[in-house]
């Protein structure tokens, strides 16, 4: 299944009210591919989040990265599909070169999500930063 284009989401995310934005946020997070329980480890669970977070990164024949992640919350799983979107299937060049933040900044997230939802994305994206870096 292919993912839906970021700009698609936030089309709808636009015109959601705050119970439908958490619904939307839930349901990107239900269809990421399945994480292995094997891989959910201290060495790939994201610090700093008020939720646990797992993100492993896969190497493609075609040297682009792609992400696995899960959480063991509903919305923070939304919020890393949300994050994934960006950078999934890009080079590590090409990660380290996107603006992750600018790409979610009209999602409001801050505004729309409580702190303790939104505290670890920055983390979430220095991690996914830094396996990009390694790659590149």
């Amino acid at each position: 299944m292919t993912a839906p284009a970021l700009t698609d989401i936030l089309e709808e995310y636009e015109f959601l009210d705050a119970d439908d934005r958490y619904r939307l946020l839930i349901d990107l997070g239900r269809k990421l591919e399945d994480m292995p329980d094997a891989l959910k480890t201290d060495a790939t669970l994201v610090r700093g989040c008020s939720a646990s977070v797992w993100v492993y990164p896969t190497v493609r024949d075609n040297g682009t990265l792609h992400f696995l992640a899960d959480s063991n919350a509903a919305i923070t799983k939304g919020i890393i599909a949300l994050v994934l979107l960006t950078v999934q299937d890009k080079s590590g060049t090409e990660i380290g070169t996107t603006d992750i933040e600018g790409a979610l900044a009209p999602f409001d997230l801050k505004n729309q999500l409580s702190s303790n939802r939104t505290q670890g994305i920055p983390n979430m994206i220095a991690l996914i930063r830094q396996t990009a870096s390694r790659y590149a």
